[in-house]
C-alpha cells in the first residue's frame, strides 16, 4: 500500500510541478529500492514489508531533524527550511505519531501484558513495541520510557 501511495504521490507532484515533493519522493523511492536490493540477500524477493518501509521513513525524518540542528548552528537557515519541508512530505506517508501520553499508556499496557518486571525484560518489550507500533512511535524516546517503567 505504501509503495502505491508513493507512486501516486510522485505522479501528482509531477503534474503539479512541485519540485520539492518530486525530489523528496525520489529520495524515498531510491532508499526503498536500495533496501529491496539488500533484502534479496536475505531471501526476500518481493521487497521489504510495510513495517520496514515505515522504519526507513522514520530514519529519514530523524536524519533531517539532525541536519536541521546542524544547519541552524551554522547559520544556514535556507537549508534548514528545505529539510523541514522534506520532513513534512515524508511524514505525509507515515501514520500519526503517538504523543508521549499515548506512548506511556502503550508501554504500561505492554509491560503488564508481557509480565515484564525488570530491565532484563527490556529487549523483549522493545521488540514487541517495534512490532506493534512501527512508524507510529519514536523508539529512542520509548526506550527511555521503558527503562524508566521497568526500573520502578
Amino acid at each position: 500500500m505504501l509503495r502505491q501511495q508513493l507512486n501516486e504521490a510522485f505522479k501528482e507532484a509531477m503534474r503539479a510541478k512541485n519540485q520539492r515533493a518530486i525530489a523528496t519522493i525520489r529520495l524515498i523511492m531510491a532508499a526503498l529500492k536500495d533496501r529491496d536490493i539488500a533484502a534479496r540477500s536475505r531471501g526476500v524477493t518481493d521487497g521489504i514489508d510495510e513495517t520496514e518501509i515505515l522504519s526507513m521513513l522514520q530514519t529519514m525524518v530523524k536524519q533531517r531533524r539532525e541536519a536541521i540542528d546542524l544547519y541552524e548552528q551554522g547559520g544556514r537557515l535556507e537549508l534548514a527550511q528545505q529539510e523541514q519541508e522534506e520532513i513534512v512530505i515524508i511524514e505525509g506517508f507515515m501514520p500519526k505519531q503517538l504523543d508521549e501520553t499515548e506512548t506511556r499508556a502503550a508501554i504500561s499496557e505492554l509491560v503488564s501484558e508481557m509480565g515484564a518486571s525488570s530491565v532484563k525484560d527490556m529487549g523483549r518489550v522493545m521488540a514487541e513495541l517495534r512490532a506493534r507500533y512501527a512508524g507510529r512511535m519514536d523508539f529512542a524516546k520509548a526506550s527511555g520510557l521503558v527503562r524508566e517503567k521497568l526500573a520502578c
